[in-house]
């Protein structure tokens, strides 16, 4: 895959995560189809070269038309554990030909190959969610997809802006980056493809 233009289809684009991928997208000249439950209520992503539609994640269907399917999704009121690897595998099975997933710094490793979420110290109480995550990257990983995960190697810094700069690293609890540098990494990623069927994190 080069960096010609391409058909990105993005789901839970309403998020922060989703809205910056979004916009770096737009800003780079492809065509995007932002994805949410309500369109009423996300006029704010329309813009040039966006066209902002319902769907759902879980329909293979809903990635028809589009080179690249990026998932941002995440539905609160379901089961982590059902609502994942069923997103996974309906974007796995459509005729995407890559799946550019938004995951969790929880289940990424850190320098030891340890999983943030089983070091030392680290909230617990959130476990069946980062457990959910991981079993929507197992489907895929189980699946003949091209897929990669792409999460904050610690967490988001919610209030920084974009700089345009990142780093590729292990999970790492105290790095922090802005949604719009994720967005650059995300969008570099689908441009110019450097890693491939594994999750990687991404520091400011």
């Amino acid at each position: 895959m080069t960096d010609t233009k391409k058909q990105i289809v993005v789901f839970g684009a309403g998020g922060r995560a989703g809205r910056a991928i979004v916009a770096e997208a737009a800003s780079r000249g492809h065509q995007v189809t932002a994805v949410v439950r309500d369109p009423a209520r996300h006029a704010g992503l329309a813009a040039a070269g966006v066209t902002v539609r319902a769907g759902d994640v879980a329909d293979p269907a809903a990635a028809a038309g589009h080179d690249i399917a990026v998932n941002a999704a995440a539905d609160l009121a379901a089961d982590p554990g059902t609502f994942f690897p069923a997103a996974a595998k309906a974007l796995a099975s459509s005729t995407v030909e890559r799946v550019v997933s938004v995951g969790l710094a929880s289940v990424l490793a850190d320098a030891t190959g340890t999983l943030l979420m089983d070091t030392p110290g680290y909230p617990q109480e959130y476990r069946g969610f980062y457990l959910g995550h991981a079993a929507g990257t197992a489907a895929l990983a189980a699946s003949g997809a091209e897929w990669v995960v792409l999460s904050p190697a610690g967490d988001f810094d919610h209030a920084g802006g974009r700089t345009g700069r990142y780093t590729i690293t292990a999970g790492d609890a105290g790095s922090r980056v802005s949604y719009p540098d994720f967005a650059v990494a995300v969008l570099d990623e689908i441009e110019r493809p450097a890693h491939s069927r594994t999750h990687i994190g991404v520091g400011g």
